[in-house]
């Protein structure tokens, strides 16, 4: 049992940070034009101020702004596995808001479609495992033991 929950926290992370980073890679444009959902900065702006519809239009860029900065330093921090549990929390808030919001401006369908309940739900059963194997917190934890 134990190898498999360590495999699983393993993908959960993996998956959970690379999900994070490609949003975020795909609002700069690094992502391919014909796969991009915003390819510019300006279209996720556009996006932001959609999925917001209930905040005034002045503090749109700093939403974007921050959801940016979040999903990268989450994203980085799950991938090499440091800081897993505060990542993993902090990466399920992050998509619960999304989720709330997304509901509130289009309806509960583009949340579920998206899938950001589910990983919202990911993030947080990864919070909930107790250790990490091949992650930066194991190998700092071991380092400690010492």
């Amino acid at each position: 049992m134990k190898i498999k929950l360590s495999i699983a926290s393993l993908l959960l992370r993996l998956g959970l940070g690379a999900t994070l980073l490609s949003a975020v890679a795909d609002r700069f444009g690094i992502w391919d034009k014909e796969v991009s959902s915003w390819g510019n900065w300006g279209a996720f702006l556009e996006y932001t101020a959609a999925v917001n519809s209930f905040a005034p239009e002045g503090i749109i860029p700093f939403l974007a702004m921050s959801a940016t900065v979040l999903e990268i330093i989450l994203g980085l921090l799950l991938i090499i596995g440091y800081k897993t549990r505060w990542a993993a929390l902090g990466a399920a808030i992050l998509t619960f808001v999304f989720a709330l919001s997304m509901a509130y401006s289009f309806g509960i369908k583009s949340p579920l479609d998206y899938s950001v309940f589910v990983d919202c739900t990911a993030a947080f059963l990864l919070a909930c495992i107790p250790n990490y194997k091949w992650s930066l917190d194991e190998a700092l934890n071991k380092q400690s033991i010492q």
